[in-house]
């Protein structure tokens, strides 16, 4: 059968990977073409467009690549159509996949969708259209399953693909770690400033504000495998801080602490049970266009899916360098470590077990073969 998968970012890359290996296992026949990364391409068949070439984020930056996105959406359908796929599969990357949904439905795809649109937290009027242009829905938090029943419609819990990615990956070993990268035997401060340009740019200078109140600790920066080294290196010319490229969950399975952007690394930290800081600072414009339509309580995954107040969140006027300094003295204390690893597991408990890939996997075969 031939699978169509269109997947953005990193991590849509690394949730994609694991699906199409799970696919192949049920398809000895599958045929594969992508929107992804490296690791889709590891896998095997077509990569078509590389999720590195079109990292745009915020709505005014959408504006100014209008022109390119809406290239990048014609290019699509028409690689669709001449592909013909049994299915369209859609992870995450909401802004692209659901005008893309749209039309490959009207077109008679069968479109199936893996990590829902965060349309709980805002603009919950598309769940209307969604249920309109996706034919299956396979989502990864636990409250969405519910949050989609209240407008009736159907998806399917899977698991948190996390929880697999992690569990695959052996540990780091720390004196391995901190040799190969120069580094002593001071405990390891993470910075995850993100994977966009226009949000590293925001995140890594206040970030690195930090850095001189803390030396007894060494301050790690987890490259984004979409960036080049040269960029992070405007910003740490002046900072005695050190560097790995791509190699996150290893940097966070040795680390002691972390600042961390909002976003999928927030849980990524949490899993691998490393108390955090968790940040945020768009720019003025598109802030003020987010607050006013998002009605959650919190931003990191962390806080939804307990639905308290586990990890800090600095958001905008508050990510500064004082209120860093003292969130992120608190999370070097003893207490506050042990209050933060009881709740870490109250967070793995409630997503569930491993396998979300293989659950993926088995519902869309089942439903084309």
């Amino acid at each position: 059968m031939k699978y169509y998968i269109i997947a953005g970012e990193a991590s849509g890359d690394l949730h994609g990977s694991n699906l199409m290996k799970a696919i192949a296992k049920q398809d000895s026949n599958a045929d594969f073409r992508f929107w992804g990364g490296d690791l889709m391409q590891e896998v095997g068949g077509i990569l078509v467009k590389h999720y590195k070439e079109r990292a745009i984020m915020g709505f005014i930056e959408v504006i100014m690549n209008l022109r390119k996105v809406l290239g990048m959406i014609s290019f699509c359908k028409k690689d669709i159509k001449q592909y013909q796929p049994a299915v369209v599969i859609f992870i995450d990357n909401s802004g692209f996949n659901l005008r893309i949904a749209k039309w490959a439905k009207t077109e008679g795809f069968k479109t199936n969708y893996y990590i829902s649109p965060q349309v709980w937290a805002s603009r919950a009027s598309r769940v209307e259209s969604i249920k309109r242009d996706v034919d299956e829905m396979f989502v990864i938090l636990p409250f969405e399953k519910e949050f989609y029943k209240k407008y009736d419609y159907d998806v399917h819990f899977v698991g948190h693909p996390l929880l697999d990615a992690i569990a695959d990956r052996k540990p780091s070993d720390p004196k391995k770690f901190k040799a190969a990268f120069g580094l002593d035997e001071r405990p390891i401060i993470a910075l995850l400033p993100g994977s966009r340009k226009q949000e590293i740019t925001k995140m890594l200078s206040v970030m690195l504000s930090v850095v001189e109140d803390f030396s007894k600790y060494q301050f790690v920066i987890a490259g984004a495998p979409s960036q080049e080294q040269s960029f992070y290196e405007t910003f740490t010319k002046k900072s005695a801080v050190h560097f790995v490229s791509n190699r996150t969950y290893d940097l966070l399975s040795v680390s002691h602490a972390a600042l961390v952007t909002s976003g999928t690394a927030t849980l990524e930290t949490a899993l691998y049970k490393v108390p955090q800081v968790v940040c945020y600072k768009g720019s003025a414009i598109s802030y003020q266009i987010i607050k006013r339509i998002i009605t959650l309580k919190y931003i990191s995954l962390v806080n939804l899916i307990l639905d308290k107040e586990v990890v800090t969140e600095l958001i905008q006027s508050d990510f500064n360098t004082k209120r860093l300094t003292s969130e992120l003295h608190k999370i070097l204390d003893e207490a506050t470590r042990v209050k933060l690893f009881t709740d870490y597991f109250a967070l793995e408990q409630k997503l569930g077990g491993k396998g979300a890939s293989e659950n993926v996997a088995k519902l869309i075969c089942k439903a084309i073969m």
